[in-house]
Protein backbone atom coordinates (compact mmCIF):
# COMPACT_ATOMS: atom_id res chain seq x y z
CA UNK A 1 0.00 0.00 0.00
CA UNK A 2 0.98 3.65 -0.48
CA UNK A 3 0.27 6.01 2.02
CA UNK A 4 0.38 9.84 1.72
CA UNK A 5 -0.66 12.97 4.08
CA UNK A 6 -2.50 10.37 6.59
CA UNK A 7 -4.11 8.59 4.24
CA UNK A 8 -4.05 5.50 2.39
CA UNK A 9 -3.83 6.56 -1.37
CA UNK A 10 -3.06 3.17 -3.23
CA UNK A 11 -3.03 -0.25 -2.38
CA UNK A 12 -0.33 -1.93 -4.66
CA UNK A 13 1.35 -5.47 -6.18
CA UNK A 14 4.96 -5.68 -3.99
CA UNK A 15 7.59 -3.53 -5.29
CA UNK A 16 5.13 -1.36 -6.78
CA UNK A 17 6.51 1.83 -4.94
CA UNK A 18 7.25 5.67 -6.25
CA UNK A 19 10.81 6.92 -6.69
CA UNK A 20 10.43 9.29 -3.68
CA UNK A 21 8.74 6.59 -1.46
CA UNK A 22 10.39 4.69 1.74
CA UNK A 23 9.44 1.29 1.49
CA UNK A 24 8.69 -0.36 4.57
CA UNK A 25 9.05 -4.51 4.37
CA UNK A 26 7.19 -6.48 6.83
CA UNK A 27 8.22 -10.14 5.22
CA UNK A 28 5.51 -12.56 6.33
CA UNK A 29 4.12 -10.60 9.26
CA UNK A 30 0.21 -9.15 9.12
CA UNK A 31 -0.46 -5.74 8.76
CA UNK A 32 -3.73 -5.35 9.62
CA UNK A 33 -6.15 -2.02 10.61
CA UNK A 34 -5.18 -0.37 13.37
CA UNK A 35 -7.63 -1.55 16.33
CA UNK A 36 -10.61 0.07 17.99
CA UNK A 37 -11.63 -0.54 21.35
CA UNK A 38 -15.04 1.10 22.36
CA UNK A 39 -14.70 -0.26 25.50
CA UNK A 40 -12.15 1.56 27.81
CA UNK A 41 -11.64 3.31 31.16
CA UNK A 42 -8.94 6.07 31.20
CA UNK A 43 -10.05 7.51 34.31
CA UNK A 44 -8.48 10.79 34.07
CA UNK A 45 -9.32 13.74 35.07
CA UNK A 46 -9.89 12.30 38.80
CA UNK A 47 -8.48 9.06 38.97
CA UNK A 48 -5.35 9.52 36.84
CA UNK A 49 -3.57 6.96 39.46
CA UNK A 50 -6.15 4.53 38.13
CA UNK A 51 -5.00 5.31 34.62
CA UNK A 52 -4.75 7.99 32.74
CA UNK A 53 -4.61 9.30 28.86
CA UNK A 54 -0.78 9.16 28.27
CA UNK A 55 -0.24 5.68 29.49
CA UNK A 56 -3.30 4.12 28.61
CA UNK A 57 -2.68 5.18 25.01
CA UNK A 58 1.03 4.21 25.33
CA UNK A 59 -0.46 0.58 26.18
CA UNK A 60 -3.15 0.93 23.26
CA UNK A 61 -0.28 1.31 21.14
CA UNK A 62 1.77 -1.59 22.20
CA UNK A 63 -1.46 -3.60 21.41
CA UNK A 64 -2.09 -2.50 17.91
CA UNK A 65 -5.03 -0.07 19.18
CA UNK A 66 -4.95 3.46 16.96
CA UNK A 67 -8.62 4.68 18.66
CA UNK A 68 -9.87 4.05 21.83
CA UNK A 69 -13.44 4.96 22.25
CA UNK A 70 -13.59 6.46 26.10
CA UNK A 71 -16.33 5.13 28.74
CA UNK A 72 -17.92 8.33 30.89
CA UNK A 73 -16.88 7.01 33.68
CA UNK A 74 -14.45 6.47 36.36
CA UNK A 75 -13.66 9.90 35.78
CA UNK A 76 -14.36 12.31 38.28
CA UNK A 77 -16.64 14.26 37.00
CA UNK A 78 -18.40 11.74 35.11
CA UNK A 79 -18.81 12.79 31.45
CA UNK A 80 -22.47 13.16 32.61
CA UNK A 81 -23.23 16.48 31.12
CA UNK A 82 -21.09 19.20 28.70
CA UNK A 83 -18.65 20.87 31.02
CA UNK A 84 -17.61 17.40 32.34
CA UNK A 85 -17.10 16.39 28.49
CA UNK A 86 -14.84 19.24 27.87
CA UNK A 87 -12.96 18.50 31.06
CA UNK A 88 -11.96 15.15 29.49
CA UNK A 89 -11.24 16.86 26.16
CA UNK A 90 -8.61 19.07 27.83
CA UNK A 91 -7.05 16.24 29.90
CA UNK A 92 -6.20 14.02 26.72
CA UNK A 93 -4.97 16.91 25.20
CA UNK A 94 -1.34 16.41 24.39
CA UNK A 95 -0.84 13.04 26.52
CA UNK A 96 -2.58 10.94 23.89
CA UNK A 97 -0.56 8.38 21.68
CA UNK A 98 -3.53 7.49 19.47
CA UNK A 99 -6.70 9.03 18.52
CA UNK A 100 -9.74 8.59 20.85
CA UNK A 101 -13.54 9.80 21.50
CA UNK A 102 -15.81 9.66 24.36
CA UNK A 103 -19.18 8.08 25.24
CA UNK A 104 -21.39 10.06 26.96
CA UNK A 105 -23.19 9.23 30.44
CA UNK A 106 -26.81 8.06 30.98
CA UNK A 107 -27.58 8.47 34.59
CA UNK A 108 -30.39 8.84 36.76
CA UNK A 109 -31.67 12.60 36.55
CA UNK A 110 -29.16 14.00 33.63
CA UNK A 111 -32.12 13.12 30.74
CA UNK A 112 -31.70 17.06 29.57
CA UNK A 113 -28.03 16.17 29.24
CA UNK A 114 -28.21 13.83 26.51
CA UNK A 115 -28.86 15.96 23.66
CA UNK A 116 -26.65 18.92 24.34
CA UNK A 117 -23.53 15.25 24.99
CA UNK A 118 -24.62 14.60 21.34
CA UNK A 119 -24.67 17.90 20.02
CA UNK A 120 -21.12 18.35 21.55
CA UNK A 121 -19.40 14.82 20.09
CA UNK A 122 -20.12 11.97 22.43
CA UNK A 123 -20.40 8.40 20.12
CA UNK A 124 -23.22 7.75 22.22
CA UNK A 125 -23.98 6.78 25.53
CA UNK A 126 -23.79 4.37 28.21
CA UNK A 127 -25.57 3.35 31.17
CA UNK A 128 -25.76 0.98 34.21
CA UNK A 129 -28.56 -1.04 35.21
CA UNK A 130 -26.66 -2.02 38.73
CA UNK A 131 -24.68 0.19 40.71
CA UNK A 132 -21.62 1.24 38.46
CA UNK A 133 -19.33 1.32 41.75
CA UNK A 134 -18.18 4.96 41.60
CA UNK A 135 -20.85 7.19 43.44
CA UNK A 136 -20.99 9.50 40.54
CA UNK A 137 -22.80 7.18 37.89
CA UNK A 138 -25.91 6.34 38.80
CA UNK A 139 -27.45 3.29 38.10
CA UNK A 140 -30.88 3.66 35.80
CA UNK A 141 -33.95 1.37 36.45
CA UNK A 142 -37.02 0.92 33.93
CA UNK A 143 -38.23 4.39 34.40
CA UNK A 144 -35.17 5.71 33.47
CA UNK A 145 -34.71 3.98 30.74
CA UNK A 146 -37.91 4.79 29.26
CA UNK A 147 -37.01 8.78 29.95
CA UNK A 148 -33.47 8.36 28.10
CA UNK A 149 -34.26 5.96 25.56
CA UNK A 150 -36.76 7.72 23.23
CA UNK A 151 -34.15 11.00 23.58
CA UNK A 152 -31.29 8.57 22.70
CA UNK A 153 -32.96 7.35 19.82
CA UNK A 154 -33.73 10.91 18.48
CA UNK A 155 -30.01 11.20 18.02
CA UNK A 156 -29.61 7.86 16.23
CA UNK A 157 -26.30 7.69 18.69
CA UNK A 158 -25.90 3.86 19.83
CA UNK A 159 -27.01 3.16 24.05
CA UNK A 160 -24.43 1.00 25.13
CA UNK A 161 -25.83 -0.86 28.54
CA UNK A 162 -24.00 -2.87 30.99
CA UNK A 163 -27.34 -5.35 30.67
CA UNK A 164 -27.41 -7.09 34.57
CA UNK A 165 -30.80 -6.29 36.89
CA UNK A 166 -30.06 -5.79 40.53
CA UNK A 167 -33.22 -8.11 41.63
CA UNK A 168 -31.52 -11.10 40.03
CA UNK A 169 -27.92 -10.63 42.09
CA UNK A 170 -28.00 -12.74 44.96
CA UNK A 171 -26.16 -12.60 48.50
CA UNK A 172 -23.27 -14.79 48.27
CA UNK A 173 -22.24 -16.97 50.97
CA UNK A 174 -19.33 -19.35 51.76
CA UNK A 175 -15.58 -18.45 51.76
CA UNK A 176 -14.93 -14.52 49.85
CA UNK A 177 -11.64 -15.93 48.68
CA UNK A 178 -13.36 -18.77 46.63
CA UNK A 179 -14.10 -17.60 43.33
CA UNK A 180 -17.20 -19.45 42.96
CA UNK A 181 -18.79 -17.32 45.97
CA UNK A 182 -18.17 -14.55 43.55
CA UNK A 183 -19.63 -15.94 40.53
CA UNK A 184 -23.08 -17.55 42.68
CA UNK A 185 -23.21 -13.75 43.23
CA UNK A 186 -23.93 -12.96 39.37
CA UNK A 187 -26.08 -15.49 37.84
CA UNK A 188 -26.88 -15.73 34.46
CA UNK A 189 -30.03 -14.61 34.91
CA UNK A 190 -29.04 -11.02 35.99
CA UNK A 191 -28.12 -10.80 32.07
CA UNK A 192 -30.62 -12.63 30.97
CA UNK A 193 -33.51 -11.06 32.37
CA UNK A 194 -31.94 -7.25 31.92
CA UNK A 195 -31.50 -8.16 28.11
CA UNK A 196 -34.90 -9.17 27.78
CA UNK A 197 -36.12 -5.77 29.09
CA UNK A 198 -33.60 -3.79 26.87
CA UNK A 199 -35.17 -5.96 24.00
CA UNK A 200 -39.00 -5.17 25.26
CA UNK A 201 -37.84 -1.24 25.24
CA UNK A 202 -35.96 -1.24 21.50
CA UNK A 203 -39.19 -2.57 20.38
CA UNK A 204 -41.34 0.10 21.89
CA UNK A 205 -38.60 2.87 20.87
CA UNK A 206 -36.45 1.93 18.34
CA UNK A 207 -33.39 3.15 19.98
CA UNK A 208 -30.30 1.39 19.18
CA UNK A 209 -28.98 -0.67 21.68
CA UNK A 210 -25.77 -1.83 22.25
CA UNK A 211 -24.86 -4.91 25.11
CA UNK A 212 -21.77 -4.33 26.48
CA UNK A 213 -19.56 -7.18 27.54
CA UNK A 214 -21.99 -10.03 27.29
CA UNK A 215 -20.36 -12.50 29.39
CA UNK A 216 -23.42 -15.58 29.04
CA UNK A 217 -24.32 -17.66 26.51
CA UNK A 218 -28.00 -18.23 28.20
CA UNK A 219 -28.91 -14.99 26.29
CA UNK A 220 -27.90 -15.85 22.87
CA UNK A 221 -31.35 -16.99 22.02
CA UNK A 222 -33.00 -14.03 22.44
CA UNK A 223 -30.54 -11.75 21.18
CA UNK A 224 -30.68 -13.76 17.97
CA UNK A 225 -34.56 -13.69 17.82
CA UNK A 226 -34.54 -10.27 18.23
CA UNK A 227 -32.14 -9.40 15.93
CA UNK A 228 -34.00 -11.38 12.98
CA UNK A 229 -36.71 -9.23 13.92
CA UNK A 230 -35.01 -6.31 12.70
CA UNK A 231 -34.43 -4.98 16.13
CA UNK A 232 -31.78 -2.69 16.27
CA UNK A 233 -29.60 -3.86 18.82
CA UNK A 234 -25.63 -5.17 18.75
CA UNK A 235 -23.68 -7.53 20.89
CA UNK A 236 -19.69 -7.66 22.14
CA UNK A 237 -17.83 -9.65 24.30
CA UNK A 238 -14.52 -9.43 26.13
CA UNK A 239 -11.17 -11.26 25.91
CA UNK A 240 -11.28 -12.11 29.40
CA UNK A 241 -14.51 -13.93 28.37
CA UNK A 242 -12.97 -15.71 25.42
CA UNK A 243 -9.97 -16.44 27.42
CA UNK A 244 -10.32 -17.82 30.86
CA UNK A 245 -12.93 -20.18 32.57
CA UNK A 246 -14.49 -19.82 35.73
CA UNK A 247 -12.95 -23.57 36.71
CA UNK A 248 -9.77 -22.34 36.30
CA UNK A 249 -9.21 -19.28 38.45
CA UNK A 250 -7.74 -19.93 42.17
CA UNK A 251 -8.69 -19.11 45.24
CA UNK A 252 -7.85 -14.88 46.03
CA UNK A 253 -7.42 -14.23 42.09
CA UNK A 254 -9.16 -11.44 42.58
CA UNK A 255 -7.41 -10.27 39.39
CA UNK A 256 -10.01 -11.94 37.87
CA UNK A 257 -12.69 -10.06 38.89
CA UNK A 258 -14.97 -8.37 36.50
CA UNK A 259 -18.95 -7.81 36.29
CA UNK A 260 -20.25 -9.68 34.78
CA UNK A 261 -18.24 -12.09 35.89
CA UNK A 262 -15.96 -15.07 34.13
CA UNK A 263 -18.49 -17.84 33.81
CA UNK A 264 -17.35 -21.63 32.80
CA UNK A 265 -15.99 -23.57 30.00
CA UNK A 266 -19.00 -24.60 28.14
CA UNK A 267 -20.26 -20.85 28.29
CA UNK A 268 -16.47 -19.59 27.02
CA UNK A 269 -17.28 -22.03 23.86
CA UNK A 270 -20.94 -21.28 22.96
CA UNK A 271 -19.21 -17.03 22.90
CA UNK A 272 -16.58 -17.99 20.30
CA UNK A 273 -19.64 -20.07 18.24
CA UNK A 274 -21.75 -16.98 18.78
CA UNK A 275 -18.97 -14.66 17.23
CA UNK A 276 -18.49 -16.93 14.24
CA UNK A 277 -22.27 -17.50 13.82
CA UNK A 278 -22.66 -13.90 13.99
CA UNK A 279 -24.62 -13.16 16.89
CA UNK A 280 -21.80 -11.20 18.69
CA UNK A 281 -20.62 -8.18 16.57
CA UNK A 282 -17.36 -7.37 18.57
CA UNK A 283 -14.32 -7.69 21.04
CA UNK A 284 -14.06 -4.66 23.14
CA UNK A 285 -11.27 -4.95 25.87
CA UNK A 286 -12.94 -3.49 28.91
CA UNK A 287 -10.03 -2.38 30.03
CA UNK A 288 -11.18 -1.30 33.72
CA UNK A 289 -8.06 -0.86 35.49
CA UNK A 290 -7.57 0.29 39.20
CA UNK A 291 -4.75 1.14 42.45
CA UNK A 292 -3.60 -2.33 43.98
CA UNK A 293 -5.12 -1.52 47.26
CA UNK A 294 -8.44 -1.88 45.30
CA UNK A 295 -7.75 -5.11 43.88
CA UNK A 296 -7.33 -6.60 47.32
CA UNK A 297 -4.62 -8.70 46.16
CA UNK A 298 -3.18 -9.01 49.62
CA UNK A 299 -6.46 -10.57 51.23
CA UNK A 300 -7.81 -11.94 47.91
CA UNK A 301 -11.04 -11.16 49.16
CA UNK A 302 -13.37 -11.22 45.87
CA UNK A 303 -16.67 -9.46 47.73
CA UNK A 304 -14.27 -6.35 48.56
CA UNK A 305 -11.71 -6.02 45.18
CA UNK A 306 -12.69 -3.68 42.87
CA UNK A 307 -14.09 -5.42 39.41
CA UNK A 308 -12.54 -4.73 36.47
CA UNK A 309 -9.75 -6.37 34.19
CA UNK A 310 -6.96 -4.87 32.29
CA UNK A 311 -6.01 -6.02 29.27
CA UNK A 312 -5.76 -3.13 26.59
CA UNK A 313 -1.85 -3.78 25.21
CA UNK A 314 -2.25 -7.63 25.44
CA UNK A 315 -5.82 -8.26 24.01
CA UNK A 316 -4.71 -8.88 20.02
CA UNK A 317 -2.76 -11.73 21.38
CA UNK A 318 -5.08 -13.52 23.86
CA UNK A 319 -7.95 -13.34 21.16
CA UNK A 320 -5.15 -15.04 18.19
CA UNK A 321 -3.91 -17.29 20.69
CA UNK A 322 -7.34 -18.85 21.02
CA UNK A 323 -9.02 -18.28 17.77
CA UNK A 324 -5.83 -19.59 15.61
CA UNK A 325 -6.40 -23.05 17.29
CA UNK A 326 -10.16 -23.06 15.81
CA UNK A 327 -8.55 -22.37 12.46
CA UNK A 328 -10.58 -18.90 12.80
CA UNK A 329 -8.83 -16.28 10.35
CA UNK A 330 -7.25 -12.94 11.27
CA UNK A 331 -9.30 -11.66 8.82
CA UNK A 332 -12.41 -12.49 11.22
CA UNK A 333 -9.94 -11.09 14.20
CA UNK A 334 -9.60 -7.69 12.38
CA UNK A 335 -13.15 -7.88 11.76
CA UNK A 336 -13.94 -8.21 15.32
CA UNK A 337 -11.99 -5.85 17.07
CA UNK A 338 -10.99 -2.80 14.17
CA UNK A 339 -14.32 -2.92 11.21
CA UNK A 340 -16.87 -3.76 13.54
CA UNK A 341 -15.66 -1.20 16.74
CA UNK A 342 -15.44 1.49 14.10
CA UNK A 343 -18.81 1.10 12.90
CA UNK A 344 -20.08 1.26 16.54
CA UNK A 345 -19.03 4.35 17.31
CA UNK A 346 -19.37 5.93 13.85
CA UNK A 347 -15.59 6.28 13.63
CA UNK A 348 -15.61 6.32 9.84
CA UNK A 349 -12.26 7.20 8.69
CA UNK A 350 -10.46 3.87 10.56
CA UNK A 351 -11.48 0.73 11.04
CA UNK A 352 -10.23 -0.74 7.68
CA UNK A 353 -7.09 -0.26 4.88
CA UNK A 354 -9.08 0.88 1.99
CA UNK A 355 -7.83 4.05 -0.03
CA UNK A 356 -8.94 7.15 1.33
CA UNK A 357 -9.27 5.78 4.97
CA UNK A 358 -6.74 7.20 7.60
CA UNK A 359 -3.41 5.04 7.24
CA UNK A 360 -4.04 3.41 11.13
CA UNK A 361 -2.01 0.26 11.12
CA UNK A 362 -0.92 -2.77 13.31
CA UNK A 363 2.10 -4.81 12.51
CA UNK A 364 1.66 -8.31 13.78
CA UNK A 365 4.07 -11.79 14.39
CA UNK A 366 1.38 -14.69 14.40
CA UNK A 367 3.70 -17.04 15.33
CA UNK A 368 5.87 -15.27 17.94
CA UNK A 369 5.48 -17.28 21.24
CA UNK A 370 5.95 -15.54 24.74
CA UNK A 371 5.13 -15.03 28.63
CA UNK A 372 3.67 -12.40 29.52
CA UNK A 373 5.34 -10.26 31.87
CA UNK A 374 4.70 -6.80 33.81
CA UNK A 375 6.95 -4.92 30.83
CA UNK A 376 4.55 -5.98 28.21
CA UNK A 377 1.73 -4.10 29.81
CA UNK A 378 2.70 -0.64 29.88
CA UNK A 379 -0.78 0.58 31.71
CA UNK A 380 -0.05 2.53 34.54
CA UNK A 381 -0.82 -0.05 37.18
CA UNK A 382 0.56 -3.60 36.29
CA UNK A 383 -1.69 -6.00 37.68
CA UNK A 384 -3.39 -8.62 35.40
CA UNK A 385 -4.89 -12.13 35.14
CA UNK A 386 -2.49 -12.15 32.07
CA UNK A 387 0.76 -12.54 33.93
CA UNK A 388 2.55 -15.55 33.13
CA UNK A 389 0.14 -16.72 29.64
CA UNK A 390 1.78 -17.63 26.94
CA UNK A 391 0.76 -16.72 23.76
CA UNK A 392 1.11 -16.66 20.34
CA UNK A 393 1.44 -13.88 18.22
CA UNK A 394 2.70 -10.16 18.84
CA UNK A 395 2.15 -6.79 17.82
CA UNK A 396 5.69 -5.89 16.76
CA UNK A 397 4.59 -1.70 15.01
CA UNK A 398 1.51 0.27 15.37
CA UNK A 399 1.31 3.25 12.99
CA UNK A 400 -0.85 6.49 13.72
CA UNK A 401 -2.11 7.72 10.57
CA UNK A 402 1.11 6.37 9.03
CA UNK A 403 3.59 7.68 11.90
CA UNK A 404 4.99 5.02 13.99
CA UNK A 405 4.08 5.37 17.23
CA UNK A 406 5.34 1.76 18.56
CA UNK A 407 8.06 -0.84 17.68
CA UNK A 408 9.29 -3.56 19.40
CA UNK A 409 9.04 -2.14 23.35
CA UNK A 410 9.67 1.25 22.21
CA UNK A 411 7.51 4.50 21.59
CA UNK A 412 9.68 6.84 19.13
CA UNK A 413 7.11 10.03 19.07
CA UNK A 414 5.56 11.88 21.44
CA UNK A 415 1.94 11.95 21.78
CA UNK A 416 0.28 12.47 17.97
CA UNK A 417 -3.46 11.72 18.85
CA UNK A 418 -5.88 13.62 18.67
CA UNK A 419 -9.92 13.29 18.99
CA UNK A 420 -12.06 12.07 16.10
CA UNK A 421 -14.66 14.45 15.20
CA UNK A 422 -18.07 13.99 14.54
CA UNK A 423 -20.66 16.03 12.91
CA UNK A 424 -22.55 17.78 14.47
CA UNK A 425 -26.28 16.58 14.95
Amino acid sequence: MIVEDERVTAITEHGSVPEDGILKDFGTHFVLPGLVDTHIHINEPGRADWEGFETATRAAAAGGYTCLVDMPLNSIPATNNVDALKEKRAAAQSKALVDYAFWGGAVAGNAASLKPLAQAGVRGFKAFLVPSGVAEFEMLDEAGLREAMPIIAETGLPFLVHAELPHALMKATGNPRQYSYYLASRPDVAELQAIRLLIDLVREYRCRVHIVHLATSHALGDLRAARAEGLPITVETCPHYLYFTAESIPDGATQFKCAPPIRAGFNRDALWNALRDGDIDLIATDHSPSTPDLKQMETGNFQTAWGGIASVSLALSAIWSKARQQDISMFEVARWMSEKPAALAGVTNKGSIKIGLEADLAVFDPDRSWHVTTDHMHFRNKISPYIGERFTGQVKATFLRGELVYEDGCFPLSPIGRECKVEKI
